[in-house]
């Protein structure tokens, strides 16, 4: 074993202390990178494109999902090196199902663009749900769409570089309780097998919105405020000798039983919307926002007890709060007011926290409805 004298020590010292900050600065950033943020246009008084992109970068948010191809926006995020996922909107997909119309859906959006654009997921349209919804209609086009931007993708040879997918919302999921029962509607199944089964082929993660908020506020007396943001104390629901302390795990797990159950247990899950929002509803508040967001940073980098180890890929809904959206509450899950200040603090790594007191003068005050 070697031995150090008290002077060789001190002279190692700076050099130790100065690995070991890079040491936890990289662990930092590598959780970080797996957490994107939405951003969504839906609002009247907005910065432009050029404006959100400087944001990004200048609060190190290196992932952005895009709900459209914005041409404004794919022009601005040119050379950003931030990583996108793009959206194919839902009135797209008729077209879509077309594949000379998805190949030029294709070239005009994405390889006109690539590679100074970094796009990392195509989410061939979001929240379809095939029953007795006003997106039912659209249901039988998602799978065609879905193939036919892949063959895209892949006959342009970027399909080790760039996943197509489609976003679920948790609706589809019948049985969520306990998770590992989770398994999805009887009614869904002959609309979600197939896409799940393309998804396995092609070595893609499904896409999946997770809220924890909409459980909590539609069931508070079973769903209590602290297991659904991440502050219990203590595991709330034992599942299989699996101990959930938040809703966010058991949320996630109920998918990932339901794609077992469904054939489908190899398929990655993306968390590809997920927030909380600072008004207009039952326990909506800056608080309860912030502690709910900077939670979700740390915590995806762990996985869940069902996957553990692995850090989750996640978006956060939504860049601004968008002032043409309803009903009330879905104008108030912006991380950012449409000024560009931040609403709360908040690290995406690279050395830098979201410091509210330093976005906002000292007259500026922050109000939450309850």
């Amino acid at each position: 074993m070697a031995t150090f004298s008290s002077k060789n020590y001190t002279s190692f010292l700076p050099a130790i202390i100065l690995l070991l900050g890079l040491f936890a600065a990289n662990l930092d950033l590598t959780g970080a990178e797996s957490v994107g943020v939405c951003y969504g246009m839906m609002g009247n008084n907005l910065p432009s494109a050029w404006e959100v992109i400087e944001l990004y970068k200048s609060h190190n948010i290196r992932r952005m999902r895009l709900y459209d191809p914005n041409q404004a926006a794919l022009q601005a995020l040119r050379g950003s090196n931030i990583e996108v996922m793009l959206g194919v909107p839902n009135s797209d997909l008729p077209s879509l199902a077309n594949p000379s119309n998805a190949q030029s859906w294709v070239q005009q959006n994405v390889l006109n663009y690539w590679p100074s654009v970094r796009f990392r997921f195509i989410a061939v349209g979001n929240e379809v749900r095939p029953v007795n919804s006003d997106t039912a209609w659209l249901a039988q086009y998602v799978l065609p769409a879905l193939v036919n931007v892949f063959n895209s993708i892949r006959s342009a040879g970027l399909q080790d570089q760039i996943m197509v997918s489609t976003a679920i919302d948790m609706t589809l999921i019948g049985i969520s309780y306990p998770p590992s029962d989770g398994a999805f509607r009887g009614d869904v199944r002959s609309y979600l097998d197939p896409i799940i089964g393309h998804l396995a082929w092609a070595g893609t993660p499904l896409l999946a919105n997770i809220y924890t908020y909409f459980s909590h506020a539609e069931n508070p007396r079973d769903i209590s405020l602290p297991y659904a943001i991440f502050t219990s104390p203590s595991p709330v629901v034992w599942d299989q000798g699996r101990g959930y302390q938040n809703l966010f795990d058991a949320m996630l797990d109920s998918v990932y039983a339901a794609l077992e159950k469904a054939g489908q247990g190899s398929l990655q899950v993306v968390v590809s919307e997920s927030g909380w929002p600072s008004a207009g509803g039952l326990a909506t508040s800056v608080d309860n926002a912030q502690t709910y967001l900077s939670n979700l940073i740390r915590h995806v980098q762990g996985g869940t007890p069902m996957r553990p180890g692995r850090a989750i890929e996640t978006y956060m809904f939504a860049l601004f709060d968008e002032n043409q959206k309803n009903p009330e509450l879905e104008k108030h899950f912006g991380l950012f007011s449409p000024n560009k200040q931040a609403k709360y603090s908040l690290n995406f790594g690279g050395g830098r926290i979201w410091d509210v007191s330093a976005e906002y003068n000292a007259t500026t005050s922050l109000k939450s409805d309850m």
